[in-house]
């Protein structure tokens, strides 16, 4: 039994497919790539998130020591002690 042979246009057909089914891919590459970037920043984000909540909850559960009460007064009000003075460096 003898196949028939395929013709011109099926040839061209089968390449066409295989030719999109390609740029597909290499399409689909491009978003897997740009989604791990996205998901290695997150990570990021989350880790730093995650420090901020210990130092937090830590500073929370120690609320009355008066380390921290100063600490805090220090750092994010710009407190001072009575007596205590602040210079500021004016350089280039």
């Amino acid at each position: 039994m003898r196949r028939k042979r395929a013709g011109i246009f099926t040839k061209l057909a089968v390449l066409l497919l295989v030719g999109y089914a390609a740029f597909s891919l290499m399409d689909l590459h491009g978003q897997i790539e740009s989604a791990r970037g996205t998901l290695v920043a997150l990570e990021e984000a989350v880790n730093e998130q995650a420090l901020e909540n210990a130092v937090l909850t830590h500073e929370l559960e120690n609320r009355y020591n008066p380390e921290i009460i100063e600490r805090i007064a220090r750092d994010r009000h710009g407190l001072l002690m009575p007596g205590e003075r602040t210079f500021y460096g004016v350089t280039n």
